[in-house]
């Protein structure tokens, strides 16, 4: 009998958890998604001068070329 009270127990406690995790989220403050997108695209253009995907890595500096070229015999 005490088995099914410890799991009633820890149901109770989680149900507890699970309903203050979600007054937590439900009093956040939401940014609109207008005003994110438009500082992310803002960022993006403001930056990608130095933008590796745009510009692409000079074979001298690149970090992950191979050192030695792979010969099969």
């Amino acid at each position: 009998m005490s088995g099914k009270m410890c799991s009633s127990s820890n149901s109770v406690v989680q149900a507890q958890k699970l309903v203050d995790q979600l007054r937590v989220e439900a009093n956040m403050e939401r940014i609109k998604i207008s005003l994110t997108a438009a500082d992310l695209v803002k960022y993006c253009q403001d930056h990608r001068r130095s933008d590796p995907l745009l510009t692409g890595i000079a074979a001298s500096s690149n970090p992950y070329k191979d050192k030695k070229s792979c010969v099969l015999l």
